[in-house]
């Protein structure tokens, strides 16, 4: 007896498809839902008391916010700064009133004032510019966030940073903020504030960073880095540095998600390989200018968290996840003016005995420095030695280090000789 089985349709293949699509991701029947074009979903992300961790919540806005001017185009307006003030200088007190408040802001909370001689316009509702002065100061549970006790919990986000949302995408924007408490104090763990008041003292030398990212896939069931065998090690192998094969690597799908996430907000992601350890990888962020470097390092890790969860994995920023295994490092590429310039190379070493004595402010310092050399401390990589300019690469910072705090240190040691 031959038994008859019916070929499903290709309409009735592509509902199946339909149903099992929905059944992997809900979020997918309400993602498409129409929103007004006139609103903006603004996710307003932050560090909390712990230096490490990240939180966010989002607000409704009622106007569609404009990113500011990209970094390059900010550095090349600069050059034009010296004559916006002398033009303001010259203009009658009536003149002048037209480019002072409420029509023209602070750069920023730490009160440096840029003079903006331009016309703006007398409302300004539906516009947003680089003052950031569109988008509200949001209040936050300091409590919950180890930042302030319950009875006087209420601090302050102020919006510091703006990128594309990847995950809701549109008119949506991720928003990097610090913290201030009640008194409207930089909190404890607002690391921001400080590299921000450096930065302005050396924005002549226009300091440029590429940040390094350790870190490993963990299964958040067992905490164990994901794709390891259960109550064992994987073989040690020199195979899973930049290596292919599903028996080598694990998460890619992720990686490679996250890499895109990135470039589509807006942070400049410059590389991305797996490392020495199977569901250990790495991305390099940059090069950033200044204090956009540290948002850049923070807003990427702040998408790399959300796709974990998205992944069903989590991330672990832990400098030694697991004993006797590779550690994980945050390594910043620096350069100025000087390095990357003609016979740069000279101060670079200059700059490196400058960290080896400053040992105090900075994490861990050694002596030696070599050229190509993966095993020191500080390195001048091959291609900088070679062309004699450059930038050196600090290898000391910890994965779960702060990037505002180590850009700070960097610029305070080497540009401002503290």
């Amino acid at each position: 007896m031959t038994l008859c089985v019916p070929v499903p349709s290709t309409e009735d293949l592509v509902k199946i498809a339909n149903k099992q699509d929905l059944l992997i991701s809900p979020m997918d029947k309400y993602s498409n839902l129409p929103i007004s074009k006139d609103i903006c979903l603004a996710t307003y992300v932050w560090i909390d008391g712990s230096g490490e961790d990240i939180r966010s919540k989002y607000r409704t806005l009622d106007f569609l916010p404009i990113k500011p001017k990209d970094k390059f185009t900010y550095l090349m307006d600069k050059m034009e700064e010296s004559i916006r003030k002398e033009t303001y200088l010259s203009m009658t007190y009536s003149q002048q009133s037209k480019y002072m408040p409420p029509y023209y802001c602070p750069k920023n909370f730490e009160n440096f004032y840029r003079v903006e001689c331009r016309l703006r316009a007398t409302t300004n509702k539906n516009t947003f510019d680089e003052n950031f002065q569109d988008l509200p100061i949001l209040s936050f549970d300091g409590s919950t966030c180890g930042l302030a006790k319950p009875n006087n919990a209420d601090m302050y986000l102020f919006p510091r940073a703006i990128y594309n949302d990847p995950f809701k995408r549109g008119n949506n924007i991720l928003v990097m903020c610090d913290t201030y408490n009640y008194k409207l104090e930089p909190t404890r763990s607002n690391h921001r504030y400080k590299c921000a008041a450096t930065y302005n003292k050396c924005k002549e030398q226009e300091p440029w960073f590429g940040m390094e990212q350790y870190f490993y896939l963990m299964n958040p069931t067992d905490l164990r880095p994901v794709g390891w065998p259960k109550g064992g090690y994987p073989q040690s192998s020199p195979l899973y540095y930049c290596g292919t094969g599903g028996d080598k690597i694990f998460g890619r799908e992720l990686i490679d998600s996250h890499s895109r996430c990135c470039l589509y907000a807006g942070i400049p992601m410059w590389s991305t390989n797996p490392e020495v350890v199977p569901s250990q990888w790495q991305y390099r962020v940059g090069p950033s200018v200044g204090i956009n470097a540290g948002d850049d390092a923070w807003m990427a890790r702040f998408i790399l968290k959300i796709l974990a969860e998205q992944f069903g994995v989590s991330i672990s920023f832990d400098p030694k996840p697991v004993a006797e295994w590779s550690t994980s490092a945050a390594g910043v590429n620096f350069s100025t003016l000087a390095t990357r310039g003609e016979n740069g190379i000279s101060v670079i070493q200059k700059g490196i005995k400058k960290l080896a004595a400053s040992h105090e402010r900075h994490i861990k310092v050694y002596d030696a420095h070599g050229i190509a050399d993966r095993s020191c401390s500080i390195r001048i990589p091959r291609i900088v030695a070679e062309n004699k300019c450059g930038f050196l690469e600090d290898r000391r910072p910890a994965s779960n280090s702060d990037p505002y705090q180590v850009i700070d240190a960097l610029m305070r040691t080497v540009i401002l000789n503290e």
